[in-house]
Order: structure tokens, then C-alpha cells, then sequence
């Protein structure tokens, strides 16, 4: 991928045969409270994680255009241990998979994904949806927002089998693409959010937390798309994602059929 990554994992290990001693948290942060995340989806493909991703409707997942998943892999929801058996577990095959048709591989822009699910879910306290915007005016610099996933949290780390969670900061876009951070390699665009700690604070997503969700105010507001690679937590490179813009919210309604 040259001088970036795409925040996917699929080189991750096998996930069923994880020990809960070898846990990784999400850097700068820590493990969500059981369960207090119920819009989270696991994306898994030949028994591997790949990917996070958000629960819509009650059979469509949204995640990251990037995250290599097809038709017949699979969608496990009410999950907080990627290892542990429970009964709050509902596992779905993929249908259908709908890429953005403007997703640039190279340019990282309209880097989101749509996923239909073979039934609908059951809702309740372990699996629900989340809310998508209403209103899309841009993120202002500093609002506060978080960020979930079963990344690693260090560069060379591996997968957490257990659900994590920081707070994060949205960065300025024109300090993102100034020369002292990701100088235009490539363009953070008005479609793109960038956040990350503050006061040099470590917060950010990394490998393995791509397509998870980047949640303002108790609404998702983005998708976790990219950042530089080898250096997750670096307050220099903030982490970059998918901006639920009107565009984008009209692109899934009229896939979901909303």
C-alpha cells in the first residue's frame, strides 16, 4: 500500500483459536463495557476477522469499502469476545455486498460499503442499530467523538478478542493536509474527518478496526477508513475517516431501500 495503510486486517490471526490473556486494546483507550455497544458488527471471512462494521437495519451492515469481504462470509452481532461462545450471539451469512461505485482505492474517497444480510436480526438489549445523521453540516475541529473496534493497539500487535473503545478529537482538515502531516498523500477531502488525541494524547484507531464506526454526539458521523502506516497513535497522523455526508446517506437509502 506504499506509505499508507487501510485499517483492515486480513492477515489477522485466527480468531477462534485466541486466548483472553492476549487481549489488545484500541490505542489510547480501553475494553468497551460489556455489551454497551450494540450496534457493533464483526465482519469474518474463512474463520478470520476482517473487519468492524455497524448494524442499519435489522439486515444491513455498514462498514468500510476497503475491508475485503464477499458474498457467503460472515456477520456476527452481540458480540464483545471475538473468541467467547454466548447465547447473545447472532451470526448471518452476506447476501449481497454493495461498494460505493466512486470507492478510489488510491485517493481513499467514498471508501464505504453496504452489506445485506440473509434474515433480520433480532433487537435487543445485545444487538441494535445505530443512528445515522440527519443533518450533515461538517464536524467542527475539536468536537469529541468515539471511536470502537477490535483493532490492535500497537503496530505490530495483533487483533483484540475483546470489543475496545477511545475518545477522539476531530483535527482541522487543512492541518491534516499541511506539510507537517499527511501533505496532501493523499488529499483529506471535505468528505473525510480527521481525529485523533489531543495534547499529543496517543488516541486512535489502527489495523483491524476499519469500518467501525466514528460516533459524535450518539450518531455515527463516519466510517473508520485510513492512516499512516506504522504509525497508529502518532499525534502527527491523525486517523482519516468516511464522512457521513448527505451524498453518502442518500448512496445507502438507496441501496437499503430506507
Amino acid at each position: 500500500m506504499g506509505l499508507l495503510f487501510v485499517l483492515s486486517f486480513s492477515t489477522a490471526i485466527l480468531f477462534l483459536g485466541m486466548h483472553g490473556g492476549h487481549c489488545a486494546d484500541i490505542i489510547g483507550g480501553g475494553h468497551s463495557a460489556r455489551h454497551s455497544r450494540p450496534f457493533m458488527a464483526a465482519l469474518i471471512g474463512g474463520e478470520r476477522f476482517k473487519c468492524g462494521g455497524t448494524l442499519i437495519k435489522r439486515n444491513w451492515v455498514l462498514t468500510a469499502g476497503h475491508c475485503n469481504v464477499g458474498r457467503g462470509d460472515e456477520v456476527a452481532l452481540g458480540v464483545h469476545s471475538l473468541s467467547k461462545p454466548g447465547r447473545q450471539k447472532q451470526n448471518f451469512e452476506i447476501t449481497n455486498v454493495y461498494v460505493h461505485p466512486k470507492y478510489n482505492q488510491i485517493t481513499k474517497e467514498n471508501d464505504i460499503m453496504v452489506l445485506q444480510l440473509d434474515r433480520e436480526a433480532e433487537l435487543n438489549q445485545y444487538v441494535q442499530t445505530i443512528k445515522l445523521p440527519s443533518t450533515y453540516e461538517d464536524l467542527r475541529a475539536n468536537t469529541q467523538c468515539l471511536v470502537t473496534g477490535w483493532g490492535i493497539n500497537e503496530n505490530a500487535g495483533q487483533i483484540s478478542d475483546i470489543l475496545g473503545e477511545v475518545n477522539v478529537a476531530v483535527v482541522d482538515r487543512h492541518i491534516c493536509n499541511d506539510g507537517h502531516h499527511y501533505n496532501s498523500q493523499p488529499v483529506v477531502t471535505k468528505d473525510m474527518v480527521c481525529a485523533g488525541g489531543v495534547n499529543n494524547q496517543r488516541n486512535d484507531t489502527c489495523n483491524g478496526d476499519s469500518g467501525g464506526p466514528l460516533i459524535c454526539g450518539g450518531i455515527q458521523r463516519g466510517i473508520t477508513s485510513f492512516g499512516r502506516e506504522g504509525r497508529c497513535g502518532d499525534p502527527q497522523f491523525p486517523g482519516v475517516y468516511t464522512r457521513l455526508t448527505k451524498d453518502n446517506i442518500d448512496w445507502i437509502k438507496k441501496i437499503v431501500y430506507w
